[in-house]
């Protein structure tokens, strides 16, 4: 018995908390937008916002032009960490066997304290009325017998749902629902799948008519995966206390630029905060990723891997540069973003 949590457009949420004067005006948290020549990405945005069809990873520069009477506010982000911890505390008071996967986000395993579904149901309300009352914040909840069934329930009735599936109804549950809406499928995998069927807008239901045999001649091991998400399977756990696969950072320059100077100073910037945030997780990393993205939106990587070891600034910095560097050779346009990402040893 899984319960998910998750806190409606939070960012976006705890400013209009902060600033009462946001609330009921379109308002869009990620970067100004310089009279639409903005650069960066939406990180969040609130319900009035979405009306005009503004949206999460969408450039800053279009949310502008969809809207440019909405508020645009940058990314706090150590004011929404904090209320994050605040939450997982409250969390905490209720079970301390959950998974935070995001800071707006959790999964509570719930079987040792909830009796039957009735009493998760009380879980679940109980724990939005603690949220409203010490934080002044909505969440939207789900309960359901696997972590893909509650995650899906509480998406099903946002803004501040509360939303109960049990076993018996599962199947029936998810059989209607858009193909987009099952956790793990992206628009690749939907093309893909629209490609064997022939057909476009798909449900579950129509999924389901696909056989485990060509899902696994298509797709390989993740075939069976899909076959069995379909039909409400999903045997992942919450695990507590997870650690991080990865760290990483990027920044988007102000202007799209070839200035080799300029570029290498911001890569050798964010590189000494990925060795800090690496070399504070006290771990052993196994691959460096440099990312580059070009003024049209492409994103080109390149990708070293060694055995793993405890990195510092000039390890990390002497692997990155070089593939920032062969990235740059490949890619002769002007520069929007570059980033760098640390994987860490699975086994650390």
């Amino acid at each position: 018995m899984i319960l998910h949590i998750d806190m409606d457009y939070f960012f976006a949420q705890v400013e209009e908390r902060e600033n009462p004067r946001f609330s009921g005006k379109p308002l869009v948290v990620g970067a100004e937008p310089k009279e639409g020549r903005g650069r960066g990405v939406v990180s969040t945005c609130n319900y009035e916002a979405r009306k005009y069809k503004i949206r999460s990873g969408m450039p800053i520069s279009r949310a502008y032009k969809n809207c440019p009477d909405a508020t645009f506010l940058p990314v706090n982000m150590k004011l929404y960490e904090g209320v994050s911890e605040n939450i997982s505390r409250i969390i905490e008071s209720v079970t301390k066997n959950y998974e935070k996967v995001s800071l707006d986000e959790a999964y509570l395993d719930i079987k040792e304290i909830a009796k039957n579904y009735s009493t998760a149901e009380r879980i679940g309300s109980d724990l939005k009325k603690l949220i409203l009352e010490r934080e002044s914040l909505t969440c939207s909840v789900g309960v359901g017998e696997n972590k893909m069934i509650a995650k899906i329930a509480s998406e099903s009735e946002k803004p501040d749902g509360l939303v109960i599936v049990k076993p018996c109804d599962s199947s029936r549950f998810i059989v209607s629902r858009s193909i987009r809406e099952i956790p793990g499928i992206g628009p690749k995998t939907e093309k893909r799948l629209q490609e064997i069927l022939s057909k476009g807008n798909l449900t579950v239901k129509d999924v389901r008519s696909i056989s485990k045999e060509q899902l696994n001649s298509v797709f390989g091991k993740r075939g069976e995966d899909i076959y069995n998400r379909v039909r409400g399977v999903d045997d992942s756990q919450v695990v507590s206390e997870k650690k991080a696969k990865s760290i990483g950072r990027e920044e988007t320059f102000d202007k799209d630029t070839l200035d080799p100077e300029k570029i290498i100073n911001t890569f050798r910037k964010i590189v000494a905060e990925v060795a800090e945030a690496a070399i504070e997780e006290d771990r052993k990393v196994k691959s460096i990723v440099v990312v580059c993205r070009s003024m049209e939106y492409e994103t080109h990587t390149r990708q070293v891997s060694f055995g793993p070891q405890v990195i510092d600034f000039d390890f990390l910095y002497k692997k990155g540069v070089r593939l920032l560097l062969h990235l740059l050779t490949e890619n002769s346009g002007p520069i929007r973003l570059i980033g760098v990402r640390v994987l860490f040893a699975v086994d650390d």
